[in-house]
């Protein structure tokens, strides 16, 4: 064997390793690594492992609202309240959300949340990549991380799964974590997601989609469609032309949000490059799906009203929207700067000018949303992001993060005083923490900014995590280079059951919060309980065959295998990594094409929920030619009915189904396919060893 078909073949075995571990994760080779109270980072990437309260009960309420500053620590908050409104002063939303006594007798809670993730990017996952979007797989997932990024603590607390920095919704083997959106839709409660962000940024992102790489915008990658940078930005795996479940963009559609509002319109313009909607754009896509779109339009969005089965797809600019103030910039210590200190500046390309400020979307987003029937019968989830906070800091631009935590200020107390807090939890918080720190003095070794604030003094506030020096010709910051930083954050929350956010939490508990008050399937047990019902059609339409399933609400991802009647194997879905395969619609109909079905043959259809490993067969036979089945399935046309349905068949929920069919998820199956997992990691470890000893012997 050459030394390339050995590499090629030890990198193949790592791939069926991942697929293998969508069913049983923990077996797979981890950091053992121990965390202070005791978890290895294997268990702490468990679903739910990482829990601080695990023991601690919910009360119940119709919906949640959820604010998230992106980069909003203790201190992001501090400086934008010292400007403008004093050190003494008080914002409206965010001081008045967990203040006890502050909205009458609601319920009111304030703590603090640890941050860390399990890998300091894919490189640390088994869904890692190489420059081309080439699967390179870490036979060691996981390594504990005290800094995390948006994506990995985004998908804390939207799945309850610790994850690697630049995961959205997979744990450290690339498997997809259903998150509070698909949940939600499971359970028939409407949805919205609000960001002044790009809409596929991280943070909006976990709840749309499942992707191994956070840059993997769209069809085309992260560009404006008139480049395809697809293979650098996305695991070639997870696009739809390889097999794959699609780009963060294209889930987006088949989540099928009911309010979508936010940036990134310009990633809409690429063109798809697989399936069905191939050739088209994604707004060309989503219009045909039959959402109600706005593309740049601020009077368009404020006149959308609620329309059955026509969801809201709100892009509002082409990238993030414009910051409410205009820039400053940190600059190296200078006496000057004292004494003439900086008073920040209203920015008249801010979209709030033209009825778009977050606080017009949010209340866009409640009106829709509580004009919804789904909501009126059973509720909603609203997540609501100001995205920028994060960005300026990341900028060192003091005036810019001021002017985007008062935006968000502004959107909280406007739900606050528009929501009904009987039955509706409010919770605020952030996903990390940032870098701008509040000084007495100028600091010699840091940029910084001197601010006038509103009680007429001084404030300096100081920047100083730039991994490299990144100053301008002028001594200041050129901007994009602040890191974040690993302290733990400020959560309150107002509304039944906010004291469960008292004392000090992880992200993950917030999906347990949020899941549990909404009576969500939270477990793993229960999320595979909700596939129990699923069924597939096997359908003549229009005279192509077409697979319909339905039901598959406790996975994110279908497998199938089409086979003739001598058991030959004729199409199958690719398994090649836990990304690779179908993407489940959930609560709506998941279509898979049978292009290879022909007339009057037998066949058996097998589709499979990939989180769940429920189970539906259907044995079917292809109308003969110039039967009245091909007649679309008209009354008394053969063996299909009026709809076209030729065959059918519902999941088997018998346990003694075998070590592949139900029973995988007993304790004994799962035992049986970890023990199979990790004598498969052992074999590929073993193979890449091997190959890297061939290759330094023939040095």
């Amino acid at each position: 064997m050459s030394k390339h078909k050995a590499l090629k073949g030890a990198i193949a075995a790592v791939a069926s390793v991942a697929t293998l571990g969508a069913l049983a994760a923990p077996a797979l080779a981890a950091d053992t690594t121990y965390s202070p109270n005791g978890k290895s980072v294997a268990e702490l990437a468990q679903h739910g492992g990482a829990q601080r309260i695990a023991a601690i009960g919910n009360k119940k309420a119709k919906n949640v609202v959820l604010f998230i500053g992106d980069g909003m620590g203790d201190s992001e908050i501090t400086v934008a309240r010292d400007y403008l409104k004093g050190a003494n002063g008080h914002f409206d939303g965010l001081d008045a959300v967990g203040q006890p006594s502050a909205l009458g007798d609601v319920q009111a809670g304030t703590g603090q949340y640890t941050t860390f993730s399990v890998g300091n990017g894919s490189k640390d996952s088994a869904v890692g990549k190489d420059g081309d979007g080439k699967l390179v797989a870490n036979p060691n997932p996981g390594k504990l991380t005290p800094v995390t990024d948006s994506s990995a603590s985004g998908s804390a607390w939207a799945t309850g799964t610790k994850t690697y920095n630049n995961a959205v919704d997979v744990d450290i083997y690339g498997n997809p974590q259903l998150n509070l959106f698909e949940l939600a839709k499971a359970a028939g409660k409407a949805t919205g997601n609000v960001t002044t962000a790009e809409i596929q940024d991280a943070t909006p992102a976990v709840l749309e989609s499942h992707s191994s790489e956070r840059a993997c915008y769209g069809p085309q990658g992260k560009t404006d469609g008139t480049s395809n940078n697809a293979s650098k930005q996305c695991l070639i795996n997870q696009l739809k032309e390889n097999g794959g479940i699609g780009s963060i963009s294209e889930q987006l559609l088949d989540t099928r949000a009911d309010v979508t509002i936010g940036g990134g319109s310009k990633y809409f313009r690429q063109t798809v490059q697989g399936g069905e909607y191939a050739g088209k754009t994604v707004w060309e896509q989503a219009k045909e799906m039959g959402y109600q779109t706005v593309e740049n339009d601020p009077a368009a969005m404020n006149a959308l009203e609620y329309k059955e089965g026509q969801p809201v797809l709100a892009l509002m600019s082409d990238g993030n929207m414009p910051t409410k103030f205009n820039p400053s910039k940190a600059t190296a210590q200078d006496p000057a700067k004292d004494a003439n200190p900086t008073v920040c500046t209203m920015n008249d390309k801010w979209l709030g000018n033209q009825g778009s400020s977050l606080a017009d979307m949010t209340k866009k987003a409640l009106d829709l949303l509580e004009a919804n029937p789904a909501s009126d019968a059973n509720g909603y989830f609203l997540q609501v992001e100001g995205a920028s906070i994060d960005k300026q800091d990341h900028a060192g631009n003091a005036c810019g993060q001021i002017g985007e935590t008062d935006d968000f200020d502004q959107a909280i107390a406007y739900a606050m005083k528009n929501v009904d807090l009987t039955n509706t939890l409010v919770i605020v918080t952030a996903d990390h923490a940032h870098t701008s720190q509040i000084l007495n003095a100028q600091p010699a070794y840091a940029l910084s900014t001197v601010l006038k604030t509103a009680d007429g003094n001084n404030m300096v506030v100081s920047y100083g995590t730039a991994e490299a020096d990144s100053r301008d010709e002028d001594g200041g910051y050129n901007g994009g280079d602040m890191a974040h930083t690993g302290t733990q954050l400020r959560i309150a929350a107002s509304g039944p059951g906010a004291q469960r956010v008292i004392g000090l939490t992880d992200q993950t508990d917030n999906f347990y919060t949020i899941a549990n008050t909404l009576g969500l399937a939270s477990t793993s047990d229960d999320q595979k309980s909700l596939s129990n019902d699923a069924k597939t059609e096997v359908k003549l339409t229009d005279g192509k065959y077409v697979a319909e399933s339905t039901g598959f609400n406790g996975d994110a991802v279908l497998s199938y295998e089409l086979k003739d009647k001598s058991g030959n194997v004729l199409a199958a879905s690719d398994s090649s990594t836990p990304v690779s395969g179908v993407r489940v619609k959930t609560a709506q109909t998941t279509s898979i094409a049978l292009d290879k079905v022909a007339e009057g043959n037998e066949y058996t259809l097998t589709v499979t929920g990939r989180q769940s490993g429920k189970t539906v067969t259907v044995d079917f036979q292809a109308p003969a030619a110039n039967s009245a089945d091909k007649n679309n399935g008209k009354p008394g046309a053969g063996n299909a009915d009026k709809n076209g349905v030729i065959a059918s068949g519902k999941v088997n929920n018998d346990t003694k189904a075998g070590p592949f069919g139900a029973a995988l998820l007993g304790k004994t199956g799962t035992a049986v396919l970890a023990a199979a997992v990790a004598i498969a990691m052992l074999v590929a470890v073993a193979m890449l060893i091997k190959t890297a000893k061939a290759a330094k012997n023939d040095r």
